[in-house]
């Protein structure tokens, strides 16, 4: 690597004639792009399936993975949505596949038309996901046909997700899976995440979770609108932004700062990042903790 003694005589030799590409200041420069440019693309040909890539938080996600030098599988029930993204992402970046993560053919597909398509699967991203009914029923009024249907997407999805993308990667001893949690909730999935990193780890598959706060999606705002139809959409998004949230001063949680937790997680910066939570909150559980903490006992 050149000095800054180096550089300064190279200036000065140069100072009475333009450098040209050839030159050792050319070679520098040169340098610096390739750096910066592969900081950029920190998952570079890397073919991605992300399930629920149609709208909120993965639509940024694969947006992001697509600036990052991925190619991604966008694997959704919104049609119109998932074909409007992958052609904006490009042909030669994104496609869109229809899938119902309750149906684990329709999963183990989508991982099927990424390696039939690229030749492997390097990271999958389960982020389908459904809202269940408002609130906290009493137990003798809790909807059995309701408590399945989140289930059926929210868990059961992301086990089959987690089977298929195991399928393909384990032989070739490499990938990377990513779950979606949540603050709220959904243990199931943080304990499939730490029992299945345990099984694939000898393997070269990384398997984590990851649990946002409250996130202002089309399906967070929508389920928060049904629940409370007398407030207005802006009152619905300062209760999702700031009510439920703890705000950290001058920062809004966006389906962005997932999308970029995710990018990390999926890139080999996380090469020994294995079976963690990582938590994207603002600090809502540690305060919340603290806080019952605090409390005197009764």
């Amino acid at each position: 690597m050149f000095s800054i003694r180096a550089l300064q005589l190279i200036l000065r030799e140069k100072k009475s004639r333009i450098i040209g590409p050839g030159s050792s200041f050319g070679l520098i420069n040169a340098f610096c792009t390739s750096s910066s440019s592969s900081q950029s693309q920190r998952l570079a040909g890397k073919i991605t399936v992300i399930t629920g890539g149609a709208s909120g938080i993965c639509k940024a996600a694969a947006a992001e993975f697509v600036r990052n030098g991925a190619r991604v599988v966008i694997a959704d029930v919104q049609d119109d949505l998932g074909h409007a993204v992958a052609a904006e992402l490009g042909r030669d970046a994104a496609c869109y596949t229809h899938c119902d993560v309750r149906d684990e053919a329709q999963v183990a597909a989508a991982v099927d038309l990424a390696v039939a398509r690229h030749g492997r699967l390097d990271v999958m991203f389960n982020n389908a996901g459904v809202t269940g009914s408002r609130g906290r029923p009493p137990l003798g009024a809790v909807d059995l046909a309701d408590f399945d249907r989140v289930m059926a997407t929210n868990a059961r999805g992301v086990l089959a997700g987690l089977k298929h993308a195991a399928r393909v990667m384990v032989p070739r001893r490499s990938g990377s899976i990513i779950c979606t949690a949540s603050v709220a909730g959904m243990a199931a999935i943080i304990g499939l995440v730490r029992g299945v990193a345990a099984e694939m780890a000898r393997s070269g598959v990384r398997v984590n979770a990851i649990s946002p706060a409250a996130v202002p999606t089309p399906l967070a705002l929508g389920a928060v609108g049904s629940w409370f139809p007398e407030r207005s959409a802006e009152e619905i998004r300062r209760m999702v932004e700031k009510e439920v949230n703890l705000v950290i001063h001058g920062a809004v949680l966006e389906a962005e700062d997932i999308a970029r937790a995710a990018l990390y997680l999926a890139s080999d910066e996380a090469k020994y990042v294995n079976g963690h939570n990582l938590v994207v909150d603002g600090g809502s559980t540690v305060h919340r903790s603290s806080s019952s903490s605090a409390r005197p006992s009764e």
